[in-house]
């Protein structure tokens, strides 16, 4: 057993992260606060095979595995933190289901100007009722002719009102096995958004409604059934969940230790005072073994897909951890830690987020305890209860 990385993926890393430094290290600041999606950043990704690098070549990625999308997360955030958030677009999520089960026609359609920076594509799961419970969904696909009338409505969608197509989970009838998915063009008659809202991050959200959308049949993505594998691709949105906020604690951290090679207090530089060194050993080894986790969920993921306990745990640890320290980097820079001129603080509102986006690490922890036990427990009233 090897926990290094190759040589050809450590070039790679290299590689990219030369690319960060010549192109996104200018206006990284700046970049991190702008609410709207960084196009002219994904065309340049796009033009320099960044986009698409764990879809299969054949349907115009890069045929890359998840390690090689991750190390690319790590590299980009280490210089813009913002910018790898057009990695985790571009590589993991919808645009991995789209690619797995999407038909030629919906690939040539959506794929294409997705993976060249043109376009991107958001999943619309969480509902006004439905949040943890994704299960309860109630946005229904009612048959009309050979197409489907859509109506409901989704919340906290990532990308929504700027995307051009959203990846819609619905359901075609009642139970589990009721619940499948739709491609909806966002210019669709009757899908209608409402006011822009802004979370901790500083990114923008917006509720949206279908009202009586119609989906032609050559829009249908997956039918009855098709819960099982939407969940099986959004596994690998919580791997880019999951390096993302590793990336952003680490970047946290080397921020930090930098200043505390530099700023003194009472005559003495911060790295001198043993209270600091603590957090900083307490940070290095969070950092450390959560990358040990988020590697093992990567490298043992079968056919593409990581495995639901693997994730679970790479995420729910990872999650804390790159919150911990970016909140840990603030407290040791101080007032310059907590300015909007650093990018400390932003690492701490984007990790804080990701604890609940994704799968919340109480839900994840209760995954978990599932392949503890053996068994699934319900967290679903008792009857007369």
């Amino acid at each position: 057993m090897d926990f290094r990385l190759t040589s050809e993926q450590q070039e790679f890393k290299d590689s990219v992260t030369r690319f960060a430094k010549r192109h996104l290290a200018e206006g990284a600041v700046a970049r991190a606060h702008e609410p709207a999606y960084p196009w002219e950043i994904s065309k340049l990704m796009a033009a320099n095979g960044l986009l698409g690098i764990t879809i299969p070549e054949a349907d115009g990625g890069q045929g890359g595995s998840l390690i090689d999308a991750i190390l690319a997360i790590e590299a980009v955030a280490s210089v813009c933190p913002r910018s790898a958030d057009v990695i985790q677009a571009g590589s993991f999520g919808a645009i991995r289901v789209l690619a797995e089960y999407g038909t030629p026609d919906q690939k040539e359609r959506y794929l294409k100007r997705l993976l060249a920076g043109e376009g991107v594509i958001s999943v619309g799961m969480t509902e006004p009722e439905a949040g943890s419970a994704v299960t309860d969904l109630t946005t229904t696909a009612t048959p009309d002719g050979e197409g489907f009338r859509i109506n409901g409505s989704k919340v906290f969608t990532t990308h929504a009102w700027y995307a051009d197509v959203i990846l819609a989970y619905v359901r075609y009838s009642p139970g589990l096995n009721g619940i499948g998915s739709v491609l909806i063009d966002t210019r669709s008659e009757g899908l209608r958004f409402g006011k822009k809202t802004a979370f901790m991050s500083g990114e923008e959200w917006a509720q949206s409604w279908f009202d009586n959308v119609y989906v032609p049949p050559e829009n249908v993505l997956l039918r009855e059934g098709g819960f099982r594998k939407q969940i099986a691709g959004f596994n690998v949105e919580r791997i880019g969940n999951t390096a993302r906020s590793l990336a952003l604690g680490r970047y946290a951290y080397e921020v930090a230790r930098e200043w505390a090679t530099q700023r003194k207090q009472f005559g003495r530089l911060l790295a001198e005072f043993q209270g600091l060194q603590w957090k900083f050993a307490d940070m290095k080894v969070k950092l450390d073994a959560g990358q040990l986790l988020l590697y093992r969920a990567a490298c043992n993921a079968d056919a593409g897909f990581p495995s639901a306990e693997d994730t679970s745990i790479a995420k729910v640890f990872c999650n804390q951890a790159g919150f911990d320290v970016a909140n840990e980097a603030i407290q040791i820079m101080g007032g310059m830690g907590y300015s909007q001129d650093s990018l400390v603080e932003y690492c701490m509102r984007r990790c804080r987020g990701w604890m609940i986006a994704g799968g919340s690490i109480e839900i994840l922890k209760n995954r978990i305890a599932e392949g503890v036990f053996g068994r699934a427990f319900s967290q679903r009233a008792r009857d007369g209860a």
